[in-house]
């Protein structure tokens, strides 16, 4: 699946995009679903119609010999990507499936199938069996030759749906190796070998800027010819082999949700800084106002210092010497140590563990970064502020954005139930055309009435009432939050009541697959970070479903209302019964930080507790608004990314 040969593969190449200029894949992809006669329908009409076509062949395909089935898929894929037709190799992948899982893929899988090998991004409703979907995708392509690698949001689900799906790969005589945090390079290089690959976002985007800065930055395919020829890439030891086929699952959340800052790889440099200096750097930013001498928005999470700041801060710092007599150097210095104790909060940014060591949690996944850190001594002054011992400085090697990353795959494509919001940004940024596809059951979720309270403490109260309620229906809940403090917060509130519940936060990512595997039983109150709002597949147990389902409870709404979505797809999944309401307070930060006018007039006015119409007007204003600032960080961090690397390029060093 890829506009190279294969001769020349064997010689080395790194196969990428280096632009988006069409190439022979591309031309495949448009014919691959079906030839002339479906280009005339609707795109969706052709995938139904695949999926039919496919389902005509079952019975035939189900007379073929396990090992007869496996070589056919061979036969069939390659044909595919030849310009045949697609089906052929589907059904035959629906029948491995169900020898090897014992799951039939539905006619809306195979759907989905066919949109990721025709290089769209498939719209599935949660529940849907998406994991099974990239599966089937997965095995085609890689039956066909093509190095395939499957992206997902965390290790956890990357090492789930390879373990899960293992038995189809082996089945078709296909390898499969998972990317975690914490592997070797060994490991790593072993993993990317095989013929289909899990990994996560950032692990992969970090070890392809290994390969760059292995390769002294991104040389052309000639360069990169001439070094396999002189045996310098086996020298090197790239990681990867090039950037042939992707399947972003969760796509939205790392194609947008995540494109507001770059990946950096980075090395440790020789030195921590003068603790001392990060600490005059403290107790001069506590002396200064806002307003006077900076201004801040927490909505932007921007922080200027006015002339009068800069003004003061000379005459406060003058005698200390040293750094504190370069302007330059002693605004820069200052304007960070405010940000560290104005913008960035314990145990909502970040953590400090038991080593006293400053984790950074992703706001996205709720997850700890491993060995990630803020630049320009942010960290170090949060470390300083937290009386942590000093980590070393980092100098940037590689840095490059999701934007410009995942254009360079040969053929990107990619899942997620919650595209249809920026689907003219996924087109815009990435060339991927959103495909929603049908679901197999109709959903038959129920979505109770918002209720916002006047405070945080009466939204906790209410919050841990309705899950008490429920316990006694023997109805599982799940409790959604938007950080570990909020979900420590709650946690404290459910055992002041005596109500048994466990807490799935950055710090217990460790039982993460146990309390899933617990969340589905009868009354269990399980209270989640967003660990647990995208690709956790909560099932019930016997005679819950007759109890109503799963109930979820949304106590924060997010920026995005694609996130909320994704949280209260947990429950009425495959036809399930299930539950949702949002119990929310009024000043809740999406609230105080995006409402503007109308979340003053709402608070001179309703006493602060709105009705559910006054809610849903608020809620879209504030989402709206951060969006659109969110919006414009991910074109600021793109446009830099790109002046950055066409100033590299003059200096020889491009990315």
């Amino acid at each position: 699946m890829s506009s190279l040969s294969d001769a020349e593969r064997s010689q080395g190449i790194y196969p990428e995009r280096s632009d988006p200029d069409e190439n022979a894949f591309d031309r495949w992809t448009r014919g691959a679903v079906g030839g002339a006669l479906l280009r005339l329908r609707p795109f969706r009409a052709r995938l139904a119609a695949l999926a039919r076509e496919a389902g005509k062949e079952a019975e035939a395909v189900a007379q073929l010999d396990d090992a007869e089935l496996a070589i056919q898929m061979r036969i069939k894929s390659r044909l595919a990507i030849q310009g045949g037709n697609l089906a052929p190799a589907l059904a035959r992948v629906r029948e491995a499936a169900w020898r090897s899982l014992g799951k039939r893929p539905f006619d809306s899988q195979l759907m989905g199938a066919a949109a990721l090998m025709a290089g769209k991004l498939a719209e599935m409703q949660t529940g849907e069996g998406k994991t099974l979907t990239a599966a089937l995708a997965a095995s085609v392509a890689a039956a066909s030759g093509a190095p395939v690698h499957v992206v997902t949001v965390n290790d956890y689900l990357a090492q789930r749906d390879a373990d899960d799906m293992q038995p189809l790969f082996a089945f078709l005589g296909l390898s499969v190796g998972t990317i975690v945090t914490g592997m070797s390079l060994g490991a790593r290089r072993a993993a990317y070998a095989r013929d289909i690959t899990y990994c996560t976002n950032k692990e992969l985007v970090f070890d392809y800027l290994k390969d760059r800065v292995a390769a002294g930055g991104r040389a052309s395919r000639a360069q990169i010819k001439v070094r396999a020829l002189l045996g310098v890439e086996e020298q090197v030891g790239m990681l990867l082999r090039g950037l042939h086929f992707a399947i972003v699952d969760e796509a939205d959340s790392i194609m947008i949700d995540e494109a507001r800052t770059p990946l950096i790889l980075a090395e440790k440099g020789p030195t921590s800084g003068d603790p001392k200096m990060y600490k005059q750097a403290l107790a001069l930013a506590r002396e200064l106002k806002e307003g006077e001498h900076y201004e801040m928005s927490l909505a932007r999470r921007e922080l200027h210092l006015s002339e009068t700041g800069k003004a003061d801060l000379y005459q406060r710092a003058k005698e200390l010497g040293g750094t504190w007599l370069s302007g330059k150097a002693r605004e820069q210095l200052v304007s960070q140590a405010l940000r560290a104790l104005l913008l960035f909060h314990r145990d909502q940014h970040y953590l400090v563990s038991k080593q006293r060591k400053v984790e950074i949690i992703d706001e996205y996944t709720g997850r700890v970064l491993e060995g990630r850190t803020w630049e320009q001594g942010l960290h170090q002054l949060i470390e300083a502020k937290e009386n942590c011992m000093l980590s070393e400085h980092n100098r940037t090697l590689a840095r490059i954005t999701y934007q410009r990353f995942f254009r360079r795959y040969l053929r990107l494509s990619g899942m997620t139930g919650t595209a249809k919001e920026v689907g003219g940004e996924l087109h815009a940024v990435y060339g991927l055309e959103v495909v929603a596809i049908p679901t197999n059951r109709p959903c038959i979720r129920i979505r109770e009435p918002d209720v916002c309270c006047p405070d945080e403490d009466d939204k906790w109260r209410a919050v841990a009432e309705e899950a008490a309620r429920l316990r006694q229906r023997n109805v599982p809940v799940l409790i959604g939050t938007r950080s570990l403090e909020a979900s420590e917060a709650l946690a404290v509130v459910l055992k002041k009541m005596a109500l048994p519940h466990r807490v799935l936060n950055a710090r217990q990512d460790a039982e993460e697959a146990e309390i899933i595997a617990q969340a589905g039983q009868p009354g269990m109150i399980t209270v989640a970070t967003n660990m647990a709002g995208r690709g956790t597949d909560i099932r019930l147990e016997e005679g819950v479903a007759d109890s109503g389902g799963l109930h979820v409870i949304l106590t924060e709404f997010h920026d995005s209302p694609r996130v909320d979505r994704q949280l209260i797809g947990r429950c009425a999944r495959q036809g399930d019964p299930g539950c949702a309401i949002a119990i929310v307070a009024f000043d809740d930060a999406l609230f105080r930080e995006h409402g503007g006018w109308l979340y003053k007039l709402l608070a001179r006015t309703s006493g602060h507790a709105l009705s559910p119409l006054s809610l849903s007007l608020l809620r879209r204003r504030c989402q709206h608004a951060a969006e659109r600032i969110h919006g414009r960080e991910r074109r600021d961090t793109l446009k830099q990314d790109r002046d950055l690397d066409t100033m590299l390029a003059f200096a020889g060093n491009q990315i």
